[in-house]
């Protein structure tokens, strides 16, 4: 893929995705990405990384406390 360029749009900087990456990744106007911080650079990406925290505290206590949860759904 080719790099891309840090460009001054109104009065903030931004790339602009190049066609075959949004076409790709099905990216859509108005489409919400995420940019978080890795041991090698940076990630975009349209899922929300606090939702995957929250997700995976919720199998943990879904594993643990399985009853209790079904008890509570009746």
């Amino acid at each position: 893929m080719a790099p891309l360029k840090i460009r001054k749009i109104g009065n903030s900087l931004g790339v602009i995705l190049p066609a075959e990456v949004i076409e790709r990744f099905n990216f859509r106007e108005n489409d919400v990405l995420h940019l978080t911080e890795g041991k090698e650079g940076l990630h975009l990406s349209p899922y929300d990384p606090e939702f995957e925290e929250w997700a995976e505290a919720y199998r943990i206590t879904e594993q643990k406390h399985r009853n209790v949860l079904r008890e509570l759904a009746k």
